[in-house]
């Protein structure tokens, strides 16, 4: 698999990667819920920490605590190199151009929020136009709303079809010269479906749109390329990659960052002050007032390196395993339904069982120590195209076996006979 990041992730053909040798790096993995073994099937809402990433944010705190930047002291230029080091880690492992395109974030709703309350302000005005998908989370769904409302704008939505796959062709038309930005997710956290983003991308540019991809869900599964993708704007998070919750990133192309305000003001986010005049630093730095989250970023770094190590070519091709061995299993079960169909998608299954409510149905594997997320997911808007209230989400990661997805199977067959 190349570094092209709409690369299928459903890789054909078997693999010798072995689980078992990673489980071990991850404590939470061995321990019990309500006297079961764990089976930990919520890795879309986050992935669990390694403790080889662990044991560098807790080096931090133990060794070199300090502020970054400006101190002249041992331990602040040791701080500052390391957390600096993380961003030509995060650089580098997507391909962007510069580290100056690298801008840390607390997370994928913050880096959507900065780009809405930043580049969109400056750039979308009264009839303008907006647009996202119909699969988008909350977080690329809100910012924008809210922008179109405060403009006059209006919000277009991608529609997509009953196997949970954009229609593309409804969206080459809904492409004007009104059009003022796209917003796409890379993979959606509801279905798992992965979506033709190189193709959305090439699509607006012939408009001179800029595109916004929310990649939170694609990053922990496939080799992301922002230069091959050719997006303008990049967001993730941390925590769904195997590192800490409260950090994420924002890959902006530099000549648009340069162009964008502060969204934030404060300190480290300018080179002078005074009572006459303010003179903004240079990117990424502007975007980054206050004291940033200096271990989660060294963390960071720390979980790219795990997952290299580990190789996510080898993990893609698992992880196929894995979503075609869970999807035979439960389609054989009568009365379950999966949501979200698409041929080209991320190890996540989403389902309903007939007559019972999807917070029952977690809420009983709980009890059989299965971890599933079940609700809307943040995105709502899925749902209603469905017509369900909510689902039942099984989200796998590498470290999850195909004696799990049995355990999952005999626990779903245990919810049914519960409720009949």
């Amino acid at each position: 698999m190349s570094r092209n990041g709409d690369t299928q992730i459903l890789t054909k053909g078997q693999t010798a990667f072995d689980p078992q040798v990673y489980r071990k790096d991850f404590p939470v993995l061995s321990r019990e819920v309500y006297g079961k073994p764990l089976v930990y099937l919520d890795n879309a809402a986050s992935g669990q920490m390694p403790v080889q990433v662990m044991d560098v944010w807790k080096h931090y705190h133990e060794f070199y605590h300090s502020n970054v930047h400006r101190g002249v002291h041992a331990l602040s230029q040791q701080a500052t190199d390391a957390y600096e080091g993380a961003r030509e880690k995060i650089r580098n492992h997507i391909n962007a151009a510069s580290e100056k395109e690298i801008v840390y974030t607390y997370g994928t709703t913050d880096s959507i929020n900065l780009v809405a309350y930043t580049y969109g302000n400056q750039h979308i005005s009264e009839g303008d136009e907006v647009i996202i998908s119909h699969m988008e989370h909350h977080s690329n769904i809100v910012p924008w709303k809210r922008l179109c409302d405060e403009k006059g704008a209006r919000l277009k939505v991608i529609p997509i079809n009953d196997a949970g796959e954009l229609d593309v062709e409804a969206y080459r038309e809904m492409l004007s010269e009104r059009t003022k930005l796209v917003g796409i997710v890379h993979v959606s956290n509801a279905l798992g479906t992965i979506n033709p983003v190189k193709e959305i991308v090439a699509e607006a540019h012939k408009w001179n749109v800029p595109v916004l991809v929310d990649g939170a869900q694609a990053m922990p599964h496939t080799q992301v390329d922002v230069q091959d993708l050719d997006c303008d704007f990049y967001a993730f998070s941390s925590h769904k990659y195997y590192g800490p919750t409260g950090f994420g990133v924002l890959y902006g192309k530099k000549d648009l960052l340069e162009q964008m305000q502060p969204f934030r003001g404060g300190g480290e986010m300018i080179l002078s002050v005074s009572f006459d005049e303010i003179i903004y630093n240079k990117v990424p730095y502007k975007f980054e007032a206050g004291t940033p989250s200096i271990a989660n970023a060294i963390a960071t770094g720390a979980a790219i390196d795990y997952l290299n190590s580990v190789g996510l070519e080898r993990i893609a091709a698992y992880e196929h395993e894995l979503l075609t061995y869970v999807t035979e299993k439960l389609e054989q079960i009568d009365g379950l339904k999966l949501i979200g169909t698409a041929e080209n998608k991320a190890s996540v299954i989403s389902f309903v069982l007939e007559n019972i409510h999807p917070h029952d149905i977690g809420t009983v594997l709980d009890q059989q120590g299965i971890a599933i997320r079940t609700g809307h997911h943040c995105a709502q808007p899925v749902m209603e195209r469905f017509n369900i209230p909510a689902t039942s989400r099984a989200s796998f990661a590498f470290y999850n076996t195909k004696e799990e997805v049995d355990v999952l199977a005999e626990g779903i067959y245990k919810v049914i006979e519960l409720f009949s």
